[in-house]
C-alpha cells in the first residue's frame, strides 16, 4: 500500500520544518541573526497510464492519465535575509547595518568571514575585533589616548586624543556584499562563508555601490517573527497529526483486508 510510504515522507518532512521553525525561535535574540524557510519538492510519480499515449487504432489519446505522486522530500532550507531592527545600545563599538552587506572578519587562518553583527570590542592593542578576538577588516587601531570614538554612516572612524579638540580619521571600514546572500555557508557565531553559489565577496565603502550605511550605538535585531513562526509551527504540527492518521487508516484497511475470509 503506496499510503504508507507517502504519509511517512510527509511526516519526514514536517518533522524537519519544525526543526528549522525551532531554530529561528531559539535565535530570536540573536544579533543579526536571519532566519530560515523550509521548502518542499514532490516526488517522482509513478505512471499507471500515460498522459497522450494511444488509446485505439483510430489516433485517440489519452488526455489525462493515471499518475500516483509518491510523496514529498526537502528541496531547500533558504534563508531569508531582510532587514532586522535597530536597537540601540550606546556602545561606542556597536555597529549596525542599515541595507546590503556584511562587515569582513579575518580568521585565524587567514580566510575571511563574514558578519551583520556588530557588536564589537576592543583586543588589549587597541584592535577593533569580534568578541572571539577576532579582528575585524581591515584592522583598525584605536589610539590608547583617544577619549572619544566616532564611525559615521560611510564607516570612516574619527578620535579625539587626549588634549586635542580636532578628531583625527584613523580609518574607514569596509563592507562586503554577494550577488546570492542566501548562497552563503553559515557557520555558527553568526558568521557566514563565501561558497560557489554565493559568488565572490565584492568589497567596497559603506553607502556605495548599493551598500548599505553604518548606524553606531546601535545593533541588529534578529529577522524572526514570533507570531509568524508560531503560526508556521501550528500548521506543520496539523500537517504531521494528519499524515501519521493516513498512516493509522492505512493500518486498518490492511488489517480489514487480511481478515477478509
Amino acid at each position: 500500500m503506496r499510503a504508507m510510504n507517502i504519509a511517512a515522507t510527509g511526516m519526514q518532512a514536517q518533522q524537519l520544518n519544525v526543526e528549522v521553525i525551532s531554530n529561528n525561535l531559539a535565535n530570536m535574540n540573536t544579533t543579526a541573526f536571519k532566519r530560515q524557510r523550509a521548502e518542499f519538492q514532490d516526488l517522482l510519480y509513478q505512471n499507471l497510464e500515460r498522459t497522450g499515449s494511444a488509446s485505439s487504432d483510430a489516433g485517440t489519446v489519452v488526455t489525462s492519465g493515471i499518475q500516483i505522486g509518491l510523496g514529498v522530500r526537502t528541496g531547500s532550507v533558504y534563508r531569508v535575509m531582510e532587514q532586522g531592527n535597530l536597537q540601540q545600545t550606546n556602545s561606542p563599538y556597536d555597529l549596525a547595518i542599515e541595507g546590503r552587506g556584511f562587515f569582513q572578519i579575518q580568521m585565524p587562518s587567514g580566510e575571511f568571514a563574514y558578519t551583520r553583527a556588530g557588536s564589537f570590542q576592543l583586543s588589549p592593542t587597541g584592535q577593533i575585533v569580534t568578541s572571539e578576538g577576532f579582528v575585524v577588516s581591515p584592522g583598525i587601531t584605536i589610539p590608547q589616548d583617544s577619549t572619544s570614538v566616532s564611525i559615521n554612516e560611510q564607516g570612516v572612524v574619527q578620535v579625539t586624543l587626549a588634549g586635542q579638540t580636532a578628531p583625527q580619521q584613523i580609518g574607514q571600514f569596509e563592507l562586503a556584499s554577494f550577488f546570492n546572500e542566501a548562497g552563503l555557508q553559515a557557520l555558527g557565531d553568526n558568521k557566514f562563508q563565501e561558497t560557489a553559489a554565493s559568488g565572490a565577496p565584492t568589497a567596497a565603502t559603506p553607502g556605495s555601490s548599493g551598500l548599505g550605511s553604518i548606524t553606531q550605538n546601535f545593533l541588529e535585531t534578529s529577522n524572526v517573527n514570533a507570531v509568524t513562526e508560531i503560526t508556521s509551527l501550528i500548521t506543520a504540527q496539523r500537517a504531521y497529526e494528519m499524515n501519521s492518521k493516513v498512516i493509522s487508516t492505512a493500518d486498518e484497511m490492511l488489517s480489514t483486508t487480511s481478515t477478509i475470509k
